[in-house]
């Protein structure tokens, strides 16, 4: 070994280094070598165990839920993001998603220091409502915006959450699963519950589907035509609130924040012609975002939500260099359209 060498050196130049001194760094420096191939041969052993696509099909049972409930999720909030990113409430989507997290909090606190069983779900519900509820509300009688309001009610959630997580340390690991995403299974009932709600809210968005457009994009005419467009405010608001409340504890709030707004903002940029090709193209992004998020987390061993967020946040990026590269084709392709000086335009 060339550091054995050099002590040996050292030592015959008189670096005061002994002959037993030497003999106990050798033995040492030589049962490290020996040490270090199993080591090296754990290592690649650990890297020639990596998930693999038979595994996933084996267990495929014990991942069936999981991976339909991110199709679910990414589906349903890939739809109502289309009205979160045109209509600009991405505010709105964060501050509902910061009231699911404080009530998943809450319940576990409730649950802990006075023996209420109050399900995860249940208070996240009741907390997004609230908010929605708030976002929906007339402020303009108290010279307070709709942002001045939701921007207060997202740093109040997002402060107390974290303040009561810190007194519950027996669920920490579990509030911080929740409000990540770490949901390598999803139970069976979470799944049910999910599904019951995402089909509620997509009937009622496909039933009032004129409306909610109407109401959303041209609310004066709305008016003008008799539309009840703070009826229908209220009603697509309560529509997130429930399905990011049970996303966030089903999933985690991280996913549900990224797949209420991320695939809206790839569909805007990619999606032409009529609005409802836009909501398609969103539905498409969200679902494939959410499953591909999560079986990338399962062969790159990755956490799950965190995955599935820079999954979908992947696509706005693709969306966006797709949307340049053709605005530069179409550019360069009139530039060459144009006439040169002193040359008539062809007739």
């Amino acid at each position: 070994m060339l550091d054995l060498a050099l002590l040996m050196a050292g030592a015959g130049s008189g670096s005061g280094v002994g002959s037993d001194e030497l003999a106990e760094i050798a033995a040492t420096l030589d049962g490290a070598g020996s040490a270090a191939a199993p080591a090296a041969q754990a290592v690649a052993h650990a890297a020639s165990d990596a998930p693999t696509w038979a595994q996933f099909v084996d267990g495929w049972d014990l991942f069936r839920d999981a991976v339909y409930a991110a199709g679910i999720a990414g589906a349903v909030l890939g739809f109502l993001s289309v009205y979160v990113v045109l209509r600009r409430m991405v505010f709105v989507s964060a501050a509902i998603t910061q009231g699911a997290g404080l009530g998943v909090a809450l319940a576990f606190f409730v649950g802990i220091r006075f023996g209420w069983a109050i399900g995860p779900s249940t208070g996240a519900t009741v907390l997004s409502l609230a908010i929605a509820t708030l976002a929906a509300g007339d402020w303009q009688r108290v010279r307070m915006s709709r942002e001045m309001v939701l921007g207060l009610a997202f740093a109040f959630a997002s402060g107390l959450a974290v303040v009561v997580g810190s007194r519950i340390t027996q669920e920490a690991h579990d509030i911080q699963s929740i409000l990540f995403g770490t949901a390598v299974v999803v139970a069976p009932e979470d799944l049910r519950a999910l599904a019951m709600i995402a089909a509620f809210v997509m009937v009622l968005q496909l039933w009032w589907y004129r409306g909610f457009s109407f109401a959303s994009f041209d609310p004066l005419t709305a008016r003008v035509h008799g539309l009840p467009v703070g009826l229908l405010d209220l009603v697509l608001l309560v529509s997130i609130a429930l399905v990011v409340a049970r996303v966030a504890s089903t999933l985690g709030a991280l996913p549900a924040f990224a797949l209420s707004t991320m695939p809206g903002v790839a569909a805007a940029l990619v999606a032409r012609g009529p609005l409802w090709v836009t909501f398609a193209a969103a539905v498409v992004i969200g679902a494939a975002s959410g499953v591909g998020g999560y079986l990338l987390a399962f062969f790159w061993e990755l956490p799950v939500g965190a995955t599935q967020t820079v999954a979908v946040a992947v696509a706005v990026v693709a969306a966006a260099l797709a949307r340049g590269a053709v605005a530069l084709v179409l550019s360069s392709s009139s530039r060459r359209d144009e006439p040169r000086p002193g040359q008539e335009r062809p007739r």
